[in-house]
This record gives C-alpha cells, sequence and structure tokens, in this order.
C-alpha cells in the first residue's frame, strides 16, 4: 500500500483514536478508492465478523459491501447469535472472534461493552456505533465536507440539535483537522465532549455564517420513552427553510435516517443544498480507506 500512514492493527472506537495525520490518511485514501484510482484487495482471505446489537441498513450495507470490495469475506452477527453478557461476557466472546477472524466490526448499545471487547481481543475492533460516538459515520462526513469545500481547515460547522453521538464524535474531529463547530441545542441537551474549537451556544444565530449544517435525530435507540420530553425541547431546533437561511451558502447533512417533519422539514432535506445522500455514498470510501488501512 502506498501511503506513509499506517494504520495496521489499530482499533478505532473514537474519532479522538486518530491523529491529524491519520485522518487525512484515510481520507486521501478513500478518494482515490472513489475515484477508482486505487483497486488493490489487501482484505483477500481475509474474515471480518459484524457484531450487530442494533438494526441498521447504511452500516450494515456499506460495510459488506466495502469488505467485499477489498477481497474479504463479512460474517453478520446479530444480537442473538452473541448474546454479550446474557450468554457469555464480552471478554470470552472476544476471545472466541479472534480465533476465527481478523476483525471486529461492532454496532452495541453500550459503548462500555465496546472498549471492553477491544481490550481483550488480540484482532482490531472497529466502532460500527454505541451510544457515545459514531466515528464511521464522521470520516464519511469530512469526505463530503472535504469533496465540496476542498479543504477541512476552519470550515465553520453548525450542529443543530440533540448533542449525541454524532455532536461527540463532531467535536473530536474538529479538535484534530481544525474546523470550527458550533452545537447549537436547547439547555440540558449539550455533548459530553467539546474542544478548543468547539462553541456550545442555546441562540439559533450561532447558524450564520455556517458553511455547514448539520442535525440529527431527537430520539435515538434506547431513548423511546424520552421522545415526548425531548420533541418538546428540541421543536424550536428543527432544520427548516427559515433556519438555512441564516447560513444561504451552507450545504445540510443529516446521517440518516431522517424523522421528515421533526428535526428536518421535506423542503430541506430534499432541496439543493443538501449532500444526505452523499454522505450515505461515502460511508462505503471512507470505511474501506479504514478497513484497507487497518488490514493492510
Amino acid at each position: 500500500m502506498d501511503t506513509a500512514v499506517t494504520l495496521r492493527g489499530r482499533d478505532f472506537l473514537s474519532v479522538a483514536d486518530l491523529d491529524r495525520s491519520e485522518l487525512l490518511a484515510v481520507l486521501d485514501l478513500a478518494r482515490e478508492i472513489k475515484a477508482g484510482r486505487w483497486q488493490q484487495r489487501p482484505l483477500a482471505g481475509k474474515f471480518v465478523a459484524m457484531l450487530f446489537q442494533k438494526p441498521s441498513n447504511r452500516t450494515r450495507v456499506s460495510f459488506e459491501v466495502g469488505i467485499a470490495r477489498l477481497g474479504g469475506t463479512a460474517i453478520a452477527l446479530g444480537e442473538q447469535d452473541v448474546q454479550i453478557g446474557v450468554r457469555e461476557t464480552v471478554a470470552d466472546a472476544a476471545r472466541v472472534l479472534e480465533r476465527y477472524v481478523h476483525l471486529v466490526v461492532a454496532r452495541l448499545r453500550h459503548h462500555a461493552d465496546l472498549s471492553e471487547l477491544a481490550r481483550f481481543a488480540r484482532i482490531p475492533v472497529v466502532n460500527a456505533l454505541t451510544e457515545i460516538e459514531h466515528p464511521c459515520q464522521i470520516l464519511a462526513d469530512l469526505l463530503t465536507i472535504r469533496e465540496r469545500f476542498g479543504s477541512l481547515e476552519n470550515r465553520k460547522v453548525a450542529y443543530v440539535g440533540d448533542g449525541n453521538n454524532i455532536a461527540v464524535s463532531l467535536s473530536h474531529a474538529a479538535a484534530s483537522v481544525g474546523f470550527q463547530l458550533r452545537v447549537i441545542t436547547p439547555a440540558g441537551y449539550e455533548p459530553a465532549a467539546a474542544g478548543g474549537l468547539v462553541l456550545v451556544s442555546h441562540d439559533l444565530a450561532a447558524v450564520e455564517g455556517a458553511d455547514v449544517v448539520y442535525t440529527d435525530v431527537w430520539t435515538s435507540m434506547g431513548q423511546e420513552a424520552e421522545r415526548d420530553e425531548r420533541t418538546a425541547a428540541l421543536a424550536p431546533y428543527q432544520v427548516n427553510a427559515q433556519l438555512m437561511a441564516r447560513a444561504p451558502q451552507a450545504i445540510f447533512m443529516h446521517c440518516l435516517p431522517a424523522r421528515r417533519g421533526e428535526e428536518v422539514t421535506d423542503e430541506v432535506i430534499d432541496g439543493p443544498a443538501s449532500v444526505v445522500f452523499d454522505q450515505a455514498e461515502n460511508r462505503l470510501y471512507a470505511q474501506m480507506a479504514l478497513l484497507a488501512l487497518i488490514l493492510e
């Protein structure tokens, strides 16, 4: 592999696991893969376990297609197949999987379980989503932003809504690659992590001047009991035409799936500023690049 940066054998549990040069190396390789200029198969003869406790569409399909394109074989394991913490401990599951496969892609309910899986497995573990972070999504987001603007440095990203795992992962990315992140959210919904380039505000005026307006669902999986409370608190933070008018040059981003009519209107998500399906497509190339660098 013709890159000076290697992630060989590394876990990827958080955006913070990669420094600036490593993140940019993933994005550079993703760009080459997308353009058809890089067609190596570093996963030939290798097996990847896909351990998913949560339902998935984009994440599962993009990983399975990417693994196949890199020459590898994906093995899908649902919650009933590997009952972590029920039928066996996380440590035991890790020690078993490492004997069969070369890498685990895990989408788990609890980040603590993901950390324990990585601690006990002697093979790389990649975070495909937990309640704390969604780092693979952010790789696709960074690729999309760079495609649109040419660079990431000093870009202004306004994240509007619940300060969830996307907001946390974006805050790590901002600290690493140097874009400015504004998290605009009601009191009590701020993200757990924030760095020097992150501004947390309750004022929608903070959207002004943004290059990117980003939102996500207000109620994530596991928060259904809070749905009414969350909807009431976050309703003023809906991304609609009036909000986008505060940043007329901005693109609109959403990691999907979207609850149309709640956090975003049809007019915005289907409008000319929307790049949500570019983001979804870029999941494939960003994750292919990540796996190629880890399993080279």
